[in-house]
């Protein structure tokens, strides 16, 4: 089971569990908000939890320069504006998100518990938000279900509060190109980049675009186009980062530490990479997509093992790369500007059958962010050959000998993508922008734990381990016949 499947069953459990302890706990322990509603919302919090969410109001308003909250002291405004949400979020989050954080809590209705399509609703965005609002807000984006999450990501998608009950798909796609760009930028601002450098890897602006048309292209809008409720819905259940990227949108933005926060960083941990020299094909965009692609259990740190703009167009330098460090990611950009490549579960072995299985799967980054996994038609998972005269030399996946889903020949200047209709093995279409493409750069990431020596291999002889007892075999005449036949050991990598 995924990360992300495990956060959608413990929303639902915190719902759950927040319904019991409305129904078991006396309501007047659950603070001074007097709406049964709010009330509930509440209880999906911890008890220790409860007062941070009520107090983001009053300081909310005390950081703008309204009334402090304090003890004693009743506000002299009783709404929150754009100005005040501003002043908290407008550091981390840019501004066109906060105007769609701030129309969807105007448009929040405390009576029905969800933003509102009305012309009230769109007229409320004067008047502020309220302390009801704010709250029941909160509760919805970090701790709600999929269908409270659902009108808020209508409000959301909206060029103006209750404009209609449908949204479109470009709609949408403008609404996650926002809150994508947001959650960049907290990563960045906060230090929670993993060791990455986005200033040597790819066009960010670009990787938010490919994103957030990936994660629209997930939705199933009706005949004439539209997305009510239910398909936005259905799409958040099934696309869990929706709710990620809004769970850290709000919880950064406003500043919360909640104690229950299942957070789950975006981004892998990348280390023993020379960024010094390097112009990376990735993006943090496209790294965030690929990341939960990978199968449970790959949490090891990304490192970069090759790359043709450090190393050089060598296939023996690749091959050194790939056949030593496990699990791989291949990434390849063809001079058509293509970029695409695929993930080796195992450590590739030169030999002349196929290997690997069925958790390897092939992807496209540009011009559209796809990954497809094995279909189960055949075992042509990976292939890896060098210096025969009776099979194909070079690097395979998918397909058969000469119809590759993905070829890499072992020259390095060339390989192909050969799927008419679809890769047998993987079900993609062709990867490259011509069938025959010629190579313009490449990288080979190690994405998992290195394989484990095997019995015997990097035990030293006892000549090594004890270098008296060769002295006494040399003193006493005795030939060291292994001295010549073992291979020199290679230095580390560093």
């Amino acid at each position: 089971m995924s990360v992300l499947s495990e956060i959608n069953i413990a929303q639902y459990l915190f719902c759950c569990r927040a319904d019991f302890f409305y129904l078991t706990v006396p309501q007047s322990t659950m603070g001074n908000t007097e709406s049964v509603v709010v009330q509930k919302r509440l209880a999906r919090f911890r008890p220790e939890e409860r007062p941070m969410i009520e107090g983001v109001f009053d300081r909310l308003q005390a950081g703008a320069g309204g009334p402090s909250g304090a003890p004693g002291n009743t506000p002299a405004v009783k709404t929150l504006t754009f100005e005040m949400l501003q002043s908290s979020m407008g550091s981390l989050v840019p501004h066109p998100m906060v105007r769609r954080v701030y129309q969807c809590m105007c448009s929040i209705d405390p009576e029905l518990a969800a933003p509102e399509a009305s012309r009230k609703s769109s007229n409320s965005a004067a008047s502020g938000v309220g302390r009801e609002q704010l709250v029941i807000f909160l509760a919805d984006t970090l701790r709600g279900t999929a269908e409270e999450r659902a009108p808020i990501v209508m409000a959301m998608s909206q060029s103006r509060a209750g404009a209609a009950m449908v949204v479109t798909c470009d709609q949408v796609a403008e609404f996650l190109q926002d809150l994508i760009s947001a959650v960049v930028q907290i990563l960045v601002y906060r230090g929670r980049l993993q060791g990455w450098k986005p200033d040597r890897m790819g066009d960010g602006a670009l990787g938010v675009k490919l994103l957030a048309e990936q994660m629209c292209s997930e939705l199933k809008p009706s005949d004439q186009g539209g997305c009510d409720v239910s398909c936005l819905e259905d799409w958040i259940f099934r696309a869990p980062q929706v709710s990620l990227y809004l769970e850290m949108l709000v919880a950064e933005g406003l500043h919360l530490s909640l104690s229950s926060r299942l957070a789950s960083p975006l981004l892998p941990p990348c280390r023993e990479t020379s960024w010094k020299e390097l112009s990376c094909l990735l993006d943090l965009l496209t790294l965030m997509f690929l990341a939960p692609q990978l199968p449970d259990g790959y949490s090891a740190p990304w490192k970069l093992v090759f790359s043709t703009r450090l190393h050089g167009e060598s296939f023996s330098r690749m091959v050194t790369g790939l056949t030593k460090h496990g699990p791989t990611l291949l990434l390849i950009k063809d001079t058509k500007g293509h970029v695409f490549g695929g993930f080796a579960s195992h450590t590739w072995e030169v030999k002349p059958q196929f290997q690997g299985d069925s958790r390897c799967f092939l992807f496209t980054v540009f011009p559209r962010l796809r990954v497809y996994t094995a279909t189960g038609y055949n075992q042509h998972f990976m292939y890896l050959n060098q210096n025969q005269q009776t099979m194909p030399n070079g690097l395979g996946m998918g397909g058969q000998h000469g119809y590759f889903g993905l070829w890499l020949d072992s020259n390095f200047g060339s390989g192909h993508s050969r799927a008419r209709p679809k890769c047998t093995t993987y079900g993609s279409p062709q990867l490259s922008g011509e069938e025959d493409f010629s190579l313009d750069s490449m990288e080979v990431w190690a994405v998992g734990k290195p394989p484990e020596p095997e019995e015997g291999e990097g035990k030293k002889s006892i000549l090594d381990v004890d270098p008296e007892v060769q002295a006494m075999m040399e003193m006493a005449g005795k030939t060291l016949h292994s001295q010549g036949l073992r291979e020199p050991e290679e230095d580390e990598e560093h």
